[in-house]
């Protein structure tokens, strides 16, 4: 179906938010956003699962939700959305996880438990009863994306049994076996448990994202020669932003922190900020009956750069019925190269940015929460709270290094030290509280 013409009204806005309403940046002020929340006519979350409600592991396997938060999240229907790069199925996906978190296997395709929103960093969609698609995915880049757990298992058991890694071959086939994710529609490899396994040896664990991403790059120019040469790209996270060419810059792993751990095989158009705009469109829908952008509207159709998503966003959403829209993320990078310019990257970057940048153009009030992931079992930058004032509620962004810098346009609104346990309290509290209107 195609895009609804574009939207033009002379009506006042709806959902005012005066400008009054403006919001700090980078406070700690948890409880000030969350009555903010509670007097706005209209909030949207859309939120990153990994690192924000639930502690980073080495192994995706061993992660678990609380299931208050998964009440919570279910309170909140119609005002929640998740956006991951993670996957809802599979026996690595965020729906095992919240089975097993409740007493019913069944319930919560029964009842609706289910986190809705996208996936696979926006090609899998999921209502909150667990009914699952991947608009625009052909038949084939599905069979080519299925045979990637096979390849990469062969390629990682081979390569760690041979110098500098000299496993034995049980032991290099059960880590192997651990990195490898078979995700439907984001194949991975996560090192994270190789960077565990050489976690004092940081030159013998950067020969191996460098061997990694030659893999990648094998199987991109193997999709090529297959005629499917524009169907996919490499996400790597987290990463240094862009170079030249529009490829994502690897971070390379030091003695202090283990760099660019997932290498994750994904297709074109599978960005978050690409997925801003698809919730927006269900969101719109789920209030009007009406797809602003068409009914099939996804990912993959999606403008490729920033300007061009503000732009779409601009003409065909009414901003009469915008919502303050709520990014919350925890991966976000920002260093300095040889030459002094910002490297800035992330895999929640873009999509915070355009949450951000969404709400200066609608004035709507966005706000942007920062979930600081570096305590769980990933090496990471985080927060530099020891530099903190004890005494004031303001995040100087010196104790941002790593994550942001002084010349950043991204300027997150609430700072959570706390990780996913702070976040998870003030999502449940938030949820309470709309609970007992």
């Amino acid at each position: 179906m195609a895009c609804a013409a574009p939207f033009k009204t002379a009506r006042p806005p709806r959902y005012h938010f005066a400008m009054h309403d403006l919001l700090p940046t980078c406070t700690l002020d948890a409880e000030r956003f969350r009555q903010t929340l509670l007097a706005s006519e209209a909030f949207l979350i859309i939120q990153d699962l990994d690192g924000v409600c639930m502690g980073l592991v080495r192994d995706p396997l061993t992660r678990t939700l609380e299931r208050r938060y998964v009440e919570a999240a279910h309170v909140l229907d119609g005002r929640f959305y998740v956006l991951t790069n993670g996957e809802h199925i599979g026996r690595r996906g965020v729906n095992a996880i919240v089975d097993a978190t409740l007493d019913d296997p069944d319930q919560a395709g029964l009842e609706g438990l289910y986190l809705p929103g996208l996936a696979a960093g926006g090609v899998q969609s999921q209502d909150r009863y667990g009914q699952v698609t991947h608009p625009g995915v052909s038949d084939a880049e599905h069979r080519f994306l299925a045979a990637f757990p096979e390849r990469a298992l062969r390629f990682l058991t081979d390569l760690l049994t041979q110098p500098p890694f000299r496993l034995q071959e049980p032991e290099a086939l059960a880590l192997a076996e651990v990195c490898v994710l078979d995700n439907a529609a984001s194949p991975t490899l996560n090192l994270n448990p190789l960077h565990h396994r050489f976690t004092d040896d940081a030159d013998t664990y950067r020969q191996a994202q460098v061997a990694v991403q030659q893999f990648m790059q094998a199987l991109l120019e193997r999709a090529d020669q297959s005629g499917l040469g524009d169907s996919f790209f490499v996400h790597h996270a987290p990463n240094m932003g862009r170079d030249a060419k529009g490829g994502e810059r690897i971070q390379w792993a030091d003695d202090h922190h283990a760099g660019t751990t997932d290498f994750q095989f994904m297709l074109r158009g599978a960005v978050k900020e690409a997925g801003v705009l698809v919730l927006l469109n269900h969101y719109y829908f789920s209030r009007t009956g009406q797809y602003p952008l068409g009914e099939d509207f996804n990912a993959r159709e999606a403008p490729a750069d920033h300007p061009s998503l503000i732009e779409l966003a601009v003409q065909r959403f009414d901003p009469a019925l915008m919502p303050r829209i709520v990014g919350v993320g925890d991966t976000l990078t920002s260093t300095p190269d040889d030459s002094g310019q910002w490297q800035r990257g992330g895999s929640d970057r873009g999509f915070l940015t355009l949450v951000q940048d969404l709400g200066q153009r609608f004035e709507t009030g966005n706000i942007v929460i920062f979930v600081d992931s570096s305590g769980g079992e990933v090496r990471r930058p985080g927060v530099q709270t020891d530099t903190l004032d004890p005494d004031a509620d303001v995040v100087p962004i010196e104790a941002m290094s790593g994550l942001c810098d002084p010349e950043d346009p991204l300027r997150p609104n609430l700072i959570m030290p706390g990780g996913h346990v702070q976040y998870v309290n003030w999502f449940c509290a938030l949820a309470a509280a709309i609970n007992t209107r």
